[in-house]
């Protein structure tokens, strides 16, 4: 984090500090963070013992909370302290998508950025429930979000975003595939598509694949049924066959369109929900605009992530190695620092703030793992490295459960809990049996503990680490950051290994050093992969792709990352549709020319 040293990094780390976090009154990153240690220390019966610790944690730099918690905790702004949200199942009738309009505008304009299932509307050209009209079908009521999105930018609300998601079986997918095709098309949205199982399957088998809408919600419709669990339902119900498809020639046309612009994305929706900790109650079809948090409807993403790099002993040294003991001493005071978020936050909706105390979901992860593996002289893309940041997970994975096991014993275990059932749960049965039986004995604090955001914001703030689990994006980088509404800056920095390895008096490169575009596709799934088996959420990260990939290389991607279990998957290429925010500085002879666009995330 920012410590006053006279460089780059740290002069970009102030910069970003003051624009998004400073409050009134604040001469330093220090005064933030005592203030959110204060704030979140207050909901505690020994508030003060509880602030001098939280302070602790957050001044080493270990911990870095989510942006959300660091620019509103102990503030007078009426602001939410969670980063995004799942909204509601968006009601099929005028009255229930502008009722499901007016709470994502209310979410947004308190700082929260929102995801969308909308499975829930019918297809465009069948007829509407007042059987006046025909209806539009999702892609058009999009476009009114995207709308309104712009619009309370334009008051000056914090940066959105949003993630609409539409299932690989609703009928209006291909036209949901190809909507943003179009240059500025639905600009403040992500797409996902939701892929089934079965989907898959009749990709694998060459079938034909239905396309299909509740039944009950259709008039005077023609048509074969099936039995779907549809958005939101817990058991299959009668659906309505309104198409029927290739499955081949759909997978192709969504694999084409994420060739030509990076989206849609994809995610394994029933791997999500057969690995959901509360699988048993709630059914989730959506996920906040990054993908990391899979959530149930109104369910809320409270994040922190641990910055590894200060964790690196003796790094560019034979003797170098990871502190996993000091890790996993940090976890509980972050573990119950998030945990306070839940009671310390303001929620734009009643229904976010009882879904949030439902189920006390939070969201534990890391930054700078890249740079941390070049600090201990491991590339990225090597078996080793891989190795590594799975024992780092599993690490982290183990000290918070028992972190929430033990807060539970003190507080209570969430509302919804249920041992018998949570014991069940695939996720919690590979848990060592000292935390099952703490489970069964003392309860658990929090259904769900783990998630890896992209952490791009506070890596900055950090000194310039590579953000969440992504590799080091390149030895330097023009970073262009709004500071304002009106004004940008360009800073040059150094990723904090390769400066650390000057500051050591070496020259060029580090032996370890790689970046993002250098390391093989298929080594960013495997990454990704080793770490997912740790992690009971999801992750966020962006697997690159060369410009020249083929079509075919590339749409294979996909179906590896389904083979390695993963919950979801985004192949970024560098296209004409991408704007570009992370530009390599190449200006020095020692340094790697890299690809000028990024996808930040």
């Amino acid at each position: 984090m920012y410590d006053g040293a006279d460089n780059p990094a740290d002069r970009l780390a102030q910069a970003v500090w003051a624009a998004k976090y400073r409050q009134p009154g604040e001469q330093s990153l220090d005064d933030s963070r005592r203030r959110v240690a204060r704030a979140l220390a207050a909901v505690e019966s020994k508030a003060e013992a509880w602030a001098l610790r939280f302070e602790a944690l957050l001044n080493s730099g270990q911990f870095l909370p989510g942006g959300r918690i660091l620019a509103g905790a102990g503030t007078e702004r009426h602001v939410t302290l969670f980063n995004c949200f799942v909204m509601g199942l968006i009601g099929d009738s005028m009255d229930g998508i502008f009722e499901a309009l007016r709470e994502g505008a209310l979410t947004m304009q308190q700082g929260g950025g929102v995801g969308y299932d909308f499975s829930t509307l019918r297809p465009a050209g069948t007829r509407t429930r007042s059987a006046t009209g025909v209806a539009t079908g999702p892609v058009s009521f999009m476009r009114v979000w995207d709308a309104m999105c712009g619009t309370v930018l334009s008051q000056g609300a914090r940066r959105g975003a949003m993630m609409a998601c539409l299932r690989c079986d609703h009928p209006d997918i291909e036209a949901f595939v190809e909507a943003k095709r179009r240059p500025g098309a639905l600009s403040c949205f992500n797409l996902s598509v939701l892929v089934s199982d079965a989907f898959l399957d009749a990709v694998d088998d060459d079938e034909e694949w239905p396309l299909v809408f509740p039944a009950d919600a259709l008039q005077d419709v023609e048509g074969g049924l099936i039995e779907r669990a549809w958005s939101g339902d817990m058991r299959p119900r009668p659906c309505r066959i309104l198409k029927r498809v290739k499955a081949r020639e759909l997978w192709d046309r969504i694999m084409r369109t994420a060739y030509e612009s990076a989206e849609p994305g994809v995610l394994f929706i029933d791997r999500i929900n057969r690995l959901d900790n509360l699988g048993w109650r709630e059914r989730i079809s959506a996920a906040n605009p990054c993908g990391e948090v899979p959530l149930p409807p109104y369910g809320a993403c409270d994040l922190g992530s641990f910055d590894l790099t200060r964790f690196v002993r003796h790094p560019f040294t034979p003797q170098a190695e990871i502190d996993l003991a000091a890790l996993a001493e940090a976890v509980p005071t972050a573990v119950r620092l998030l945990d306070n978020v839940i009671d310390a936050s303001r929620y734009p909706l009643p229904a976010q703030q009882a879904e949030a105390h439902r189920s006390r979901r939070v969201g534990l992860g890391v930054t700078g793992l890249g740079s941390a593996l070049v600090m201990l002289g491991l590339r990225y893309d090597s078996e080793a490295g891989r190795e590594l940041a799975s024992q780092i997970m599993r690490t982290l994975r183990d000290a918070a459960y028992r972190a929430s096991v033990a807060l539970a014993a003190e507080k209570g275990s969430f509302p919804t809990f249920d041992a018998e059932r949570l014991l069940e749960r695939p996720f919690i049965q590979r848990l060592p049996r000292d935390i099952r039986d703490g489970i069964r004995e003392s309860g658990l604090r929090n259904s769900h503990l783990l998630a890896i955001a992209p952490a791009g914001t506070i890596s900055l703030l950090a000194g310039n680490v590579s953000s969440g689990l992504e590799p080091v994006f390149a030895a330097r980088v023009d970073r262009r950051v709004r500071l304002s509404p009106d004004h940008a800056e360009t800073f040059t920095v150094e990723d904090a290994s390769v400066r650390l390895w000057h500051s050591l008096g070496h020259e060029g490169l580090p032996p370890a050093f790689v970046t993002a575009d250098e390391i093989a596709p298929r080594h960013h799934l495997q990454m990704q992969a080793a770490l997912q088996h740790h992690v009971d959420q999801s992750i966020s990260k962006t697997i690159n792709a060369a410009p020249d990939t083929p079509f075919q290389a590339f749409a294979s991607l996909y179906r590896e990352a389904d083979q390695l279990k993963l919950k979801g998957c985004t192949v970024y290429r560098p296209n004409r549709l991408r704007g570009q925010v992370i530009k390599p500085h190449s200006e020095e002879d020692d340094l790697p020319h890299h690809c000028e666009m990024c996808q930040s995330k």
